[in-house]
């Protein structure tokens, strides 16, 4: 028997992981989800939680084909078969539409080639996000596939923000401009902000997505008018591989002096740089606890990764013309209250003041750290991109 009500699958393929979730958007709640690790490798592993149930694998996972078998089958171990999902659509996170796409799209063949088209904007995530749509399509036919664009919130940024200081033509022909990352998160959380704030109290906002991947956005009554992911998910905040904002010139130094290739140095920039570059660790709790241990290099990575958000905060608040709300989302946003700290510390005469004892709190709700009569109100915001694809699936195809 098929279970009543329309579902979404929200599908989100990385390099080597695909995390997925089965959403209600009309409760707003996340019937199950699970996360499949190491794809492409021997030692590959899944988690799998539906309630009180759970499921697991460890394991070969060759490619996302066999990762998405393995999501059925954990499905089926839970007890919630999809085959007897009343699935409206499956969502897909695809990180750059470029120019062509701005709203959620449903997927064909065409569709699906420009998306790989796009992949030098986003060279570790488009082309994952291709295969995930692929392999989906093959094993639910029938069911439309809509893709989701981590850039449509910037897609219209004003044009003195979007734009790049080099040879017009040059830029024209091959679409070089700033199209941002993570806008599904900055779009939600700033709405989610101005929900619990009111539209006054919340006109101008920052919004800083502290991931792996790290962003950051200037949000004017609801509109981007800044964000410092760029052409590609490489320019910007400091993030667990990535380098964020470099020098152009370091490239030509490493060809020149060092020797190094073009596809040496985008694994060194895109790979091996960030967190990952400065101490050996991408995750942040791997580096807080060699900062604790000790290790002057991780404790000055910290430094770098925090002097990089502040920046960009009193950045943002020139664009804005000051800041009504800061908000901090995603893994380390969430979750790390030192790097909040001390990333806003000593702001307090721009009228940021933390609260110690409401930092500290640890909880999934969206929450006020501030302190109480602190001119700009500090958040802590959960994202929640699967509902938000979720919801923008069911938007299109009903």
């Amino acid at each position: 028997m098929t279970e009543s009500g329309h579902l979404v699958l929200v599908v989100n393929s990385g390099s080597s992981s695909m995390k997925y979730q089965l959403v209600d958007p009309a409760a707003g709640t996340a019937v199950a989800s699970g996360l499949i690790e190491r794809v492409g490798s021997a030692d590959g592993s899944a988690r799998h939680t539906d309630g009180d149930r759970t499921a697991e694998f460890a394991g070969a996972i060759s490619d996302h084909g066999v990762a998405l078998r393995i999501m059925q089958d954990l499905f089926a171990q839970a007890g919630r078969p999809l085959d007897t999902v009343d699935l409206l659509g499956i969502g897909h996170r695809v990180v750059n539409g470029g120019s062509r796409y701005g709203e959620p799209t449903l997927v064909d063949s065409h569709v699906l080639a420009v998306i790989r088209e796009l992949s030098p904007l986003a060279p570790l995530h488009n082309p994952a996000n291709a295969t995930g749509i692929e392999q989906a399509q093959l094993a639910f036919p029938g069911v439309p596939q809509v893709a989701v664009f981590d850039t449509a919130f910037f897609r219209d940024l004003p044009a003195a923000a979007a734009t790049y200081a080099i040879d017009r033509a040059v830029a024209a022909d091959y679409r070089i401009r700033r199209y941002g990352a993570h806008g599904t998160s900055h779009q939600y959380v700033s709405q989610q902000v101005t929900a619990l704030l009111g539209a006054q109290a919340s006109a101008r906002q920052i919004v800083l997505h502290l991931g792996n991947g790290a962003s950051a956005s200037a949000i004017r009554d609801g509109h981007a008018v800044e964000t410092s992911m760029g052409l590609t998910p490489l320019e910007g905040l400091v993030m667990g591989t990535r380098s964020g904002d470099i020098d152009p010139a370091v490239v030509f130094h490493l060809t020149r002096v060092a020797g190094m290739g073009i596809d040496a140095i985008d694994e060194l920039l895109n790979r091996r740089s960030g967190m990952r570059g400065l101490t050996g660790f991408n995750d942040l709790r791997d580096v807080h606890q060699a900062a604790a241990n000790g290790d002057a290099q991780a404790a000055l990575a910290l430094e770098v990764y925090c002097h990089r958000i502040r920046k960009y905060v009193g950045a943002y608040m020139a664009v804005l013309g000051g800041v009504d709300a800061i908000t901090f989302t995603a893994g380390v946003g969430e979750n790390d209250a030192v790097t909040r700290a001390t990333a806003l510390g000593g702001l307090e005469g721009l009228g940021i003041v933390l609260d110690a004892e409401r930092n500290a709190v640890r909880s999934r709700e969206a929450r006020v750290i501030s302190a109480d009569g602190s001119p700009v109100t500090v958040l802590v915001v959960p994202t929640n991109e699967e509902l938000a694809i979720a919801r923008a699936t069911v938007a299109l195809l009903t």
